[in-house]
């Protein structure tokens, strides 16, 4: 997400600490919303699925995060309904598969170009 790489974005970006994971506290310190809020959010944002430690407790991922914050922008920030925010991050998602799947592609391209070079060059 732009601006969201603990600490070299804009500067009202929240600085995300280097962890592995990181405690609900943790997630609502950085977001600035309640944990109550984060736990709604859980049901209904696919995005966002912290893992449960073996005690049963939330350990959020920088992914997780980063995603949090992503939802909160388009929540408070943005205006976005429930439904609509839903709806952004999956035209995210599938752009940022299309592009994927265009690197792979060229990446195979550049490989028969390459082996094509050297046929040449025999």
């Amino acid at each position: 997400m732009p601006g969201v790489d603990g600490g070299t974005g804009s500067a009202d970006a929240p600085h995300i600490p280097d962890k592995m994971f990181y405690k609900i506290s943790d997630a609502v310190s950085i977001a600035g919303v309640e944990a109550h809020v984060l736990r709604y959010w859980e049901t209904e944002f696919d995005e966002l699925r912290p893992r449960k430690s073996q005690s049963g407790r939330r350990q959020y991922s920088r992914q997780d995060i980063e995603n949090i914050l992503e939802i909160k922008s388009l929540l408070y920030e943005e205006g976005f309904s429930i439904s609509g925010a839903k709806k952004r991050l999956q035209k995210r998602k599938g752009v940022a598969d299309g592009r994927d799947a265009l690197i792979e592609t060229l990446r195979h391209t550049k490989k028969g170009l390459k082996e094509i070079l050297a046929i040449l060059e025999v």
